[in-house]
């Protein structure tokens, strides 16, 4: 027991980590079983349509990405001014990603309505006998304008939430999520299908379930916040007006725009290497989209103890308890790779079985599973450069996570992908372990930088801004 205090921290500590991870494993992993279940009650249509919404979705992931990066300088800010008792701070940073997650969902309407021919079509790159790209492109076109609207309340609803988490507040988050992805399910089984007298309308049915459990979580949040502003005491006056000290604007930029950048940077590299996967023919496009389903679900414990460093780092680090913080971070990345060890034992487990839940071909049954065990082989590995990322990102080191993160995809992975897919005859299955594998030098590079322990600084004061 002395040795498991000593590894994993005592009970004090893990009632702390538990706090908040628990809520975000709950809430992400809810979340990603509705989702899992979305994309097998897709599948069970044709395979044109598991492509056509794997397609979309890529786009989708971009933009999801990239506003949970455009606020994630101000989130840095936020737990760290929640850590050193600053309400009028956390009230700034709040307005600032308002603001921020208002444009980015402008923006993202705007640029899928200009551009969705040319994305779409931008992975109907190889034929494929038994997976027709017409109907893939036209069933993907119907998704993507069904879908558009949900980005105005998922704006928003990252802005309410990740105030919410940052603030100690994890368990609203995720019951406005579940309540969300109940409704979200029990629409999508409504509509798809056409149950209970509605109309059957199959990819369109999938994307307004999504834009009305899209709204109805927004709503929980906003309403929860409003009718509790003593636990949530920025909610106070945040809206009476949006006058934000320079100095915190300053800050949330030199911060918030790297990390913007990067995770759309990330994103999008990760979308280019999915297109290079491409190029071997749509079967792969279903597939990935499969493989992905289950592995997001079975990763959410991991990624949420990420998140869970970003939140209890942050605020040690904002109270100043710099030693503590490298300790407990320690800890953390334990936790997080024993974790991952038992999430890709049970993806091996399911790998055989998972994909045989679609109406799909054999090959993509067999590649699909065969992505799964790949995946979990390399899951310690996701692990660790994932914690790294938040332990990096916690004490501000903006510009060594962007180098991390989004450089490494564009300088190691997408290269890799792209000569591999164009210049070579090679097949889609060692294609794809290759640029898995590449993911090791990742999480060295990540092993090397926490082993500096320059990442851990306060960058805050109690009483920053005000007059003395």
């Amino acid at each position: 027991m002395t040795f498991l205090r000593k590894f994993y921290g005592d009970k004090a500590f893990l009632k702390i980590v538990l706090s908040t991870a628990v809520p975000i494993i709950l809430q992400n992993g809810i979340t990603s079983l509705v989702s899992a279940l979305d994309n097998i009650m897709v599948g069970r249509l044709c395979s044109e349509a598991t492509s056509g919404v794997a397609i979309v979705n890529q786009f989708m992931f971009v933009f999801f990405l990239v506003t949970f990066g455009s606020v994630s300088g101000a989130g840095i800010l936020t737990a760290q001014y929640h850590g050193s008792k600053n309400v009028e701070r956390v009230r700034d940073t709040f307005r600032v990603k308002m603001i921020i997650c208002v444009v980015a969902a402008a923006a993202a309407l705007l640029l899928f309505l200009l551009l969705q021919d040319r994305l779409i079509n931008s992975f109907l790159t190889s034929e494929t006998a038994d997976i027709d790209p017409e109907l893939t492109f036209e069933l993907g076109k119907k998704y993507l304008n069904a879908v558009l609207i949900s980005v105005i309340p998922y704006s928003l609803s990252a802005a309410y939430s990740t105030t919410l988490r940052e603030t100690g507040k994890a368990v609203v988050p995720m019951a406005a999520s579940v309540s969300a992805v109940v409704i979200n399910l029990v629409l999508n089984y409504l509509l798809i299908f056409g149950k209970l007298g509605l109309p059957a309308l199959g990819v369109q049915g999938a994307a307004y379930a999504t834009v009305v459990s899209r709204f109805a979580e927004l709503s929980i949040l906003v309403i929860w916040t409003a009718a509790n502003k003593r636990k949530c005491p920025f909610i106070i006056g945040a809206f009476r007006s949006f006058r934000i000290p320079g100095f915190v604007i300053r800050k949330i930029a030199l911060m918030g725009t790297p990390l913007m950048l990067n995770e759309g940077l990330w994103a999008l590299a990760c979308t280019v290497r999915n297109q290079c996967y491409s190029t071997r023919g749509l079967e792969t496009v279903t597939s990935l989209s499969i493989s992905s389903a289950v592995f997001n679900l079975m990763s959410e414990v991991y990624f949420a103890l990420g998140l869970a460093i970003a939140v209890v780092i942050g605020n040690m680090l904002g109270a100043g308890k710099i030693e503590e913080a490298k300790d407990a971070d320690k800890k953390l990345i334990r936790l997080s790779l024993t974790a991952a060890a038992f999430v890709g034992a049970g993806l091996l487990a399911i790998a055989p079985l998972f994909p045989k839940l679609y109406n799909t071909t054999e090959g993509v049954l067999a590649l699909s599973a065969y992505m799964i065990c790949v995946q979990a082989l390399m899951t310690p590995v996701y692990a660790y450069a994932h914690a790294a990322y938040f332990t990096l990102r916690s004490g501000g080191r903006v510009f060594i996570t962007v180098l991390f993160d989004s450089a490494f995809m564009w300088v190691i992975t997408v290269p890799l992908a792209f000569f591999l897919s164009r210049f070579t005859d090679m097949s889609i299955y060692p294609l794809f372990a290759i640029c898995q594998i590449s993911e090791i030098l990742k999480a060295a590079l990540g092993f090397v930088l926490l082993r500096r322990g320059t990442w851990a600084r306060k960058i805050v004061s109690e009483n920053e801004g005000e007059i003395s």
